[in-house]
């Protein structure tokens, strides 16, 4: 996928991204902490770490083509670099988001989640993940928005105009 209506598919794709790996690992972290909060979500969480996951390579092929169709920049290529690392984030979320719906699935009929043992590593893992998978977003979008804006805007307002255009 390069384009969408006309326009670069990464720039439509990246929203995808930035909504659902922040909410896919809140709900990570609710659900790893709180048994309560993994049975309310059911299979959304899964599904929401699956689809979150898919939309990682899409965006990232989608920018690559769309970095080889803009001018060589330093923070163009920055961008780049950081956004090939989100993947291994967006899949550990995948991983963990479906061991606690299984886990939480397994004891449905009122008993225990697991070990507490287990649920404790498997708390900090999920923390540990998904902080990592959000704060590399932040990092990803926030080289991304310099890249596209570094030379794209006044820093000073321009004059407003009437409905005539005077």
């Amino acid at each position: 996928m390069t384009l969408v209506n006309g326009l670069p598919a990464h720039v439509l794709l990246v929203h995808v991204v930035v909504v659902l790996i922040p909410l896919t690992a809140l709900a990570l972290m609710a659900a790893a902490l709180w048994p309560r909060a993994a049975r309310r979500l059911g299979v959304l969480l899964p599904v929401l770490a699956f689809v979150g996951l898919v939309s990682v390579p899409l965006t990232t092929n989608a920018g690559e083509w769309l970095e080889r169709h803009v001018d060589s920049d330093p923070l163009v290529r920055r961008h780049t670099e950081l956004g090939d690392g989100l993947l291994p984030w967006a899949l550990g979320l995948f991983v963990l988001a479906a061991f606690v719906w299984w886990a939480g699935r397994r004891t449905a009929g009122g008993g225990r989640w697991s070990a507490l043992p287990v649920r404790v590593v498997v708390g900090v893992l999920s923390v540990a993940v998904a902080v990592g998978a959000v704060v590399d977003v932040y990092r990803i979008g926030d080289s991304g928005a310099k890249a596209a804006w570094h030379d794209g805007f006044s820093k000073t307002a321009h004059e407003e105009r009437g409905a005539d255009g005077s």
